[in-house]
């Protein structure tokens, strides 16, 4: 599939209320406007100095640190910990993710309403639709290996549990086909890639390294300028965690 097919896939909303799924369209506009203000004027918000960082796609994915990566030491469940439930409501961060991005009325495993059994998933990188719960597993954009190895190493433990349980950024986290997470594993873009929508997984991994100003080694680097250039150079826009 070429490199940019289906390169328009939405970035999902984590808002668990429908009710404000409508004032979307509204913010993404506003937001657009923004975004062609700085490109109009050939503004980049440097990362360092605000909360906000902005660029185009092929400058945002220059403008990554590059580092030698450095796994010494990973241990996924000491070190991020599993899915939390933030604002204790029983649901944790898959129940949250799998309810932000279903396309139908989710249905529970008990009244309690903790888990969810089943609704509708399109996932992204391959395009399948999906309608029991049990068949997705949420996708850490940014494998959480290759953030330990990228700069979470130095974290303190409660940031390393919260780019685990990232909510704030809908390209974090996503419901995705089982088997091909697992294909996908721990790998960056320069040794594996989706079948569909490649062009969307560039862009939402540069945000992600932006987001926690993550560092990228040679390979990497290389790689990510290479698929960004061949890609529409679209604006990046991250709230920096």
């Amino acid at each position: 599939m070429p490199l940019g097919a289906h390169h328009d896939a939405p970035t999902p909303s984590r808002s668990r209320f429908p009710a404000l799924r409508s004032l979307l369209p509204t913010r993404a506009v506003a937001a657009s406007a923004l975004v062609a203000g700085f490109l109009v004027t050939g503004l980049t918000v440097p990362a360092e100095s605000a909360t906000v960082y902005q660029a185009p796609l092929r400058t945002a994915a220059r403008a990554l640190p590059v580092a030698v990566e450095n796994n010494t030491g990973y241990d996924r469940t000491r070190y991020f910990g599993s899915w939390n439930d933030a604002n204790r409501d029983c649901q944790n961060t898959r129940a949250e993710v799998l309810q932000s991005e279903t396309r139908a009325a989710v249905t529970f495993t008990s009244s309690s309403r903790c888990t969810v059994r089943t609704g509708t998933w399109v996932t992204n990188w391959d395009n399948r639709t999906h309608t029991t719960a049990s068949a997705v597993e949420i996708d850490h954009t940014v494998p959480v290996h290759e953030a330990w190895g990228s700069g979470a190493r130095s974290w303190t433990q409660a940031r390393r549990v919260a780019f685990y349980n990232d909510l704030g950024d809908g390209r974090s986290l996503n419901a995705q086909t089982a088997a091909l997470n697992s294909a996908k594993q721990a790998r960056g873009p320069e040794a594996w890639m989706p079948p569909a929508n490649r062009c969307t997984y560039i862009q939402w991994w540069v945000a992600v390294k932006h987001r926690w100003s993550l560092k990228v080694d040679s390979t990497e680097r290389a790689a990510l300028i290479r698929y960004a250039d061949a890609c529409p150079n679209v604006a990046i826009t991250v709230t920096k965690a």
